[in-house]
């Protein structure tokens, strides 16, 4: 004798003859387990403590009020290359997954291009955009020229180093170049935004000679912008490139 069928139980679905489950992609960095790089960790914080001490020299030092150093280029990139070395840091002292690739090399393309602006526009000799003092922020005095170096020679050749040498390669895209302008493009409307908005006569009412609108007009100012856009658009593909042919510096072995 059977027990009867409950009435409450709904009709169950058919069983299947064969499931196909879809494929799944899983990334890299899901299974796979960051170590511990505290010697990295520990040169990157060298890296942003060089940064920061340059600028806080330039902010000390210079015979300008500080919001207007603050306004330079190579003090912004400056500053965004050592919080992006401290984060960094602490992603490789605490085995962490490291900081996007279009974060670093942003940070990275920024401060090349300002120490590049700097040796080639500002202090080589033949430049027309030559200055006094090759920075264009406050006079020569010494520490004005060591704060010179760091930031324009010594930040920057640390923080290629740094890629070269402790960054895993092929992380940066072709894409993201354009991406990398929009701060120079929004930086050069807010130098002329500003240059206007101050009086005639101003001191460093324009931060760049090459952006100097009063001495050179719109039509000069808005050529040499041109050609420095397409120079660090070459840079920012160049550096592209050769994070894809370079070696792997932190590759695991198999």
């Amino acid at each position: 004798m059977t027990a009867p069928i409950p009435r409450d139980i709904p009709d169950l679905p058919p069983i299947p003859g064969h499931v196909v489950l879809p494929p799944t992609v899983v990334p890299a960095r899901a299974v796979l387990i960051p170590a511990r790089r505290r010697p990295v960790a520990a040169f990157r914080g060298l890296i942003a403590l060089l940064a920061l001490t340059g600028v806080a020299i330039e902010l000390l030092a210079a015979d300008i009020p500080p919001t207007t150093a603050l306004s330079h280029f190579t003090i912004q990139s400056g500053i965004l290359l050592a919080l992006v070395m401290l984060a960094s840091a602490r992603c490789a002292w605490s085995a962490h997954h490291p900081l996007p690739g279009a974060l670093t090399g942003a940070a990275l393309f920024y401060v090349i291009a300002a120490a590049l602006v700097h040796h080639v526009l500002l202090a080589h000799a033949s430049s027309p955009f030559a200055t006094p003092d090759g920075t264009g922020i406050g006079t020569g005095t010494a520490w004005q020229t060591a704060a010179t170096h760091i930031l324009h020679t010594a930040v920057p050749v640390a923080a290629a180093l740094d890629w070269l040498l402790l960054t895993p390669a092929g992380r940066l895209h072709l894409r993201q170049a354009p991406a990398w302008l929009l701060y120079p493009l929004a930086y050069l409307a807010f130098t002329l935004a500003r240059g206007e908005l101050l009086l005639p006569g101003a001191q460093d009412r324009y931060l760049y000679p090459f952006l100097d609108v009063a001495q050179h007009g719109y039509k000069i100012v808005l050529g040499n912008a041109l050609l420095v856009g397409l120079a660090l658009y070459a840079l920012a593909v160049l550096l592209v490139a050769l994070d894809h042919i370079r070696p792997d510096p932190v590759r695991r072995p198999r």
